[in-house]
């Protein structure tokens, strides 16, 4: 594990492979980077060098009082200055997917492609009240936690359940309330016409994200965006199906190399 410090805070990440496509990894709301890593044992290991971050807050990141959007965005972009990435493919997984729109937007300079995993649109989310009060209210409960990976998910093993439950309880209670209202509120849907790279975006039967809301919130705003949808898994679909969600993103990889 790798470790900077930005703004007086450690950040943790860490580095597999020695491919020459760098790929960078951003994890989503109430887990850390392990959350990847049925994915990186099922991805090419010789094509790819693997830059994964734990967001502040998370695995080996310290916490803090900043949950901003543009604050995650600027520690993503400075993992990838300390780990030498001056062009990167990113990949975001829910709200891992919005930092990585927003990034995307913001240096797209930095961004060779974009692969959106299940992700939350830039406008956000509003969740029916009992969800909101739930997802809010559920740090440091892994009762609470559990129930909520049972809401989104459709093929989760049993092992892996428990593996992102103990991921999720080691994050403050009130990062998790916080990161929760920064995904939620969104509010730079403006921005996506600044993406230049080719991007993809994988859906599934995700309850809270199902396809064709995703093909109208973060698709068709996005050019060049294509769509995969990936049947019968729920929200996280590199937990779910590490393999099929591996193949699917090489395949695009190469493609765009194909294209070039």
């Amino acid at each position: 594990m790798e470790k900077i410090q930005r703004n007086g805070k450690g950040l943790g990440y860490r580095v597999v492979g020695q491919g020459d496509q760098d790929l960078v990894l951003v994890h989503g709301w109430m887990v850390d980077g392990t959350v990847y890593d049925d994915l990186i044992e099922a991805l090419d290991g010789d094509s790819f060098r693997l830059i994964v971050p734990d967001l502040r807050g998370a695995g080996a990141s310290e916490s803090c009082d900043d949950f901003e959007l543009t604050s995650y965005v600027e520690d993503v972009i400075a993992v990838a200055d300390d780990a030498g990435a001056q062009t990167f493919a990113l990949v975001g997984h829910s709200m891992g997917g919005q930092i990585a729109q927003l990034l995307a937007s913001r240096h797209p300079g930095r961004v060779d492609s974009l692969i959106l995993l299940c992700t939350v649109p830039a406008s956000g989310m509003e969740l029916p009240d009992e969800a909101d009060q739930l997802f809010a209210n559920s740090g440091e409960d892994r009762q609470s936690q559990q129930t909520i990976l049972e809401m989104a998910c459709l093929e989760l093993p049993d092992e892996a359940r428990e593996r992102l439950l103990d991921a999720a309880g080691q994050i403050p209670a009130t990062c998790i309330e916080a990161s929760y209202r920064a995904w939620t509120g969104g509010g730079f849907e403006d921005e996506l016409a600044k993406i230049t790279a080719p991007t993809l975006v994988v859906g599934s039967d995700d309850p809270f994200l199902p396809p064709e809301f995703l093909k109208a919130t973060v698709v068709k705003p996005i050019a060049n965006a294509i769509f995969v949808h990936t049947a019968g898994a729920g929200h996280y679909v590199q937990v779910e199906r590490p393999e099929q969600t591996a193949r699917v993103i090489e395949k695009f990889l190469v493609a765009k190399t194909t294209r070039e």
